[in-house]
């Protein structure tokens, strides 16, 4: 699926229930324009809107909880 931010894939629903650093490298994989960031469920963040990122939010046994996409 493509987005506001070009060409290439923007989101990954199949990876919601995969280990975090599994998440991480399939993200770069499919899409070399991005930087994928692990991030611990309740943690701080910005609402800035980043076309170069993608959070994988995990809980403690790292496991990804919702659709990493692009933002």
């Amino acid at each position: 699926m493509s987005s506001i931010c070009g060409k290439g894939k923007s989101s990954w629903p199949e990876l919601v229930g995969a280990k975090g650093e599994t998440a991480v490298k399939t993200i770069e994989k499919e899409n070399h324009k991005v930087n994928a960031e692990i991030v611990l469920e309740g943690s701080p963040g910005t609402a800035d809107f980043r076309c170069d990122r993608v959070r994988v939010l995990v809980d403690k046994k790292d496991n990804v909880l919702q659709v990493p996409v692009i933002g």
